[in-house]
């Protein structure tokens, strides 16, 4: 039976549905709100609470400060105590440590691949053990810390050369270089599932033809060393696999 046709009731249109409900001009009938408001409310909650369990679900990270790879043999160059690849040697200038780690943090928070550890509780626990082990045999003490804040993985770094530009974005003398490594460790075997490696002196545009595109998506200006690591970051970081095949990685 088709729904009856709008009424004119003291200065109000009132329809009639075919639930029988009453809908006006001015709001539903109190019946009708006292169904619906429970319902509002039960999805206020239940959104957040959703985005919570989604949180706890992504696997822990624990990202450890960069560690500073000391030049040893200069003919050589800088090698990585993880890998055993080499980087030519450089500066690192004061401060740099800090600036590539925070970078690393805020970079993984926003892929959202994993819940990443408050830098403050990793540094908090850095500072209630030995170094001496770290700077011997960085990879199982990694580990060993990052099991102790029950991580699930845990995200060695280090760096190798942080040279600062000498100039602006508009002509340098000389132009920022920088070299790291990244390495992911999965704690429940002690495995190293993913290598992001990045080792850059920005050239300009006419000197390496090839190298076109890359000066491209740095907006063809010449970087700091802390945006030209922060782009290092971003182009590996967009390699890293997700979670379920970082756990299935044999």
């Amino acid at each position: 039976m088709p729904p009856s046709p709008p009424l004119l009731k003291g200065g109000r249109w009132d329809y009639q549905d075919c639930f029988g409900f009453r809908i006006s001009k001015f709001g539903f009938r109190k019946s009708v709100l006292r169904l619906i408001f429970p319902f509002f409310f039960l999805f206020l909650f239940i959104i957040p609470m959703q985005s919570e369990l989604k949180a706890e679900e992504r696997p822990r990270l624990a990202i450890l400060p960069f560690f500073i790879e000391r030049l040893q043999d200069p003919a050589r160059g800088a090698v990585c105590p993880v890998c055993k690849g080499v980087h030519r040697s450089g500066d690192i200038i004061p401060g740099a440590q800090n600036t590539v780690t925070r970078g690393l943090y805020g970079k993984m928070e926003a892929l959202g691949t994993f819940k990443v550890l408050p830098l403050e509780k990793v540094e908090e626990a850095l500072s209630k053990v030995d170094k001496g082990p770290f700077e011997r045999s960085p990879i199982p003490s990694s580990l060993h810390l990052g099991k102790e804040m029950n991580a699930d993985f845990v995200m060695v770094a280090i760096l190798f050369r942080f040279e600062e530009r000498i100039g602006s974005s508009l002509g340098v003398e000389k132009p920022a270089s920088v070299a790291f490594d990244l390495h992911l460790f999965r704690l429940r075997d002690g495995a190293r599932v993913w290598d992001g490696k990045f080792d850059e002196t920005q050239k300009p545009l006419f000197d390496n033809l090839l190298q076109t595109g890359s000066f491209i998506r740095r907006k063809a200006q010449w970087l700091s060393a802390a945006e030209l690591a922060e782009v290092g970051m971003e182009e590996r970081l967009k390699k890293l696999p997700g979670p379920k095949e970082l756990e299935e990685k044999p």
